[in-house]
């Protein structure tokens, strides 16, 4: 495909991710001020996010209980858990999303699960992701592989005039909003005396809460953190948009909840069992596979996830769209991200009279919120949530596990018998 193609077939999937995002975000006439930030937001929200996702694949496997050949329909995001799951049982995966840049990164991620030639080379991309190598595995074993829309995507020129898969000869994390967004808060915690890379040298629970305590709590006393944080647009860059600004902040001011969350990240799991820290911390994961990472970067499960790639289906489309196109009865695991944040009543009762309508006996759904309490209590009819069971307990426990220390709650529907 030539670069003229390329950069054609780019710009329709831009304005049909920038309407996709709209449809699901604004809420607000166009010149209010709410409005201008929701669009704002659809506008950020048009390129990559999440190289990787925020959701600790541990928890959701042990809240989902998957068993072979369950249908999971998901929210695609950045993939780290949709190629986790397989690593758990052979189950079906249809995983949607708005954002054509989240889906050209899952087609090109199961494309390698099949024909990179080995763990190490799959690791080497995904896990590493900053050598030439790279580059030339993707031209002579992948590239080819990919539907024109994907190859479009990855061959496509950003304005340094790199083509975008060389992100992944030059450290793929520190890519998209959520990389950008960690780099600026590294250069704002150097220029104001912190280094967030000092978290690195713990080797023990008490040396990372030493560490925290000298390097980056310091930080959020003073005011430029806080003007900054308590501004609507700074949490863009974590995917965050104004609906869910709100339900994060709790009445509170922003600054408190970022600092109270990070320090549960940088304090509440060793290092060397979170890789979301490393993440944050070192914008990346561990050199050459030397520290934690989500279970399909593992060899072990390297030869699972290779023969259980082939069922899974990426879909450019709304959760809510894709389940009205299913019969009744027909899946029996959904995952929800965070996506219910963004959602006004009526979106929330669509969704979920999709989801009872397709759900089989048993079925479960989970998703997480920016505060700490379910959601869907008087927002969703009675007579939709009545055919579930909540499950209070359970769902406070896995969020307390939950290793990214991103979001307040943590929640299990199971379906009633």
């Amino acid at each position: 495909m030539t670069d003229i193609n390329a950069a054609a077939s780019c710009e329709v999937s831009r304005r049909r991710n920038i309407a996709l995002v709209g449809a699901a975000v604004h809420r607000h006439r166009l010149f209010s001020k709410s409005g201008m930030s929701e669009r704002a937001f659809t506008f950020a929200f048009s390129t990559l996010v999440y190289p990787q996702i925020w959701e600790d694949p541990v928890v959701d496997a042990e809240a989902l209980a998957l068993e072979p050949d369950h249908h999971v329909v998901t929210i695609a995001s950045g993939g780290c858990n949709i190629l986790s799951y397989l690593t758990v049982a052979p189950v079906k995966i249809t995983a949607v999303d708005l954002n054509t840049a989240h889906v050209a990164l899952n087609r090109l991620k199961l494309a390698c699960t099949q024909y990179l030639p080995d763990h190490k080379a799959f690791y080497q991309f995904f896990g590493d992701a900053n050598t030439r190598e790279n580059i030339r595995l993707y031209d002579d074993l992948i590239k080819h592989r990919l539907d024109p829309e994907v190859q479009a995507y990855w061959n496509g020129r950003e304005v340094s005039g790199r083509r975008r898969i060389e992100r992944f000869a030059r450290g793929f994390y520190r890519y998209g909003l959520l990389g950008r967004f960690i780099a600026t808060g590294h250069g704002l915690a150097k220029l104001l005396g912190g280094n967030p890379r000092a978290m690195l040298k713990a080797r023990t629970l008490a040396e990372q809460r030493q560490i925290y305590d000298r390097e980056l709590k310091p930080l959020f006393a003073k005011p430029m953190v806080r003007r900054i944080l308590d501004q609507r647009s700074a949490l863009f860059g974590l995917g965050i948009p104004p609906a869910q600004y709100d339900a994060l902040s709790g009445g509170r001011p922003m600054h408190e909840v970022v600092e109270e969350r990070l320090e549960k990240l940088a304090c509440d799991t060793p290092l060397s069992e979170n890789y979301f820290a490393w993440q944050a911390f070192n914008r990346g994961y561990a050199s050459g596979g030397e520290g934690p990472v989500p279970p399909y970067l593992e060899a072990r499960h390297f030869e699972t996830l290779r023969a259980n790639a082939r069922r899974v289906e990426i879909r450019h489309q709304s959760y809510t769209d894709y389940l009205a196109s299913l019969p009744a009865a027909s899946a029996d695991r959904y995952v929800l991200l965070d996506a219910q944040d963004w959602m006004a009543d009526a979106d929330l009762t669509e969704l979920w009279q999709e989801i009872t309508r397709t759900s089989r006996p048993g079925a479960r759904v989970i998703f997480r919120t920016a505060g700490i309490e379910t959601i869907l209590p008087g927002r969703v009819p009675h007579a939709i949530l009545s055919q579930w069971d909540y499950q209070s307990e359970t769902s406070t426990t896995l969020g307390a596990k939950d290793r990214s220390a991103i979001y307040g709650g943590f929640h299990l529907y199971i379906k009633a018998a």
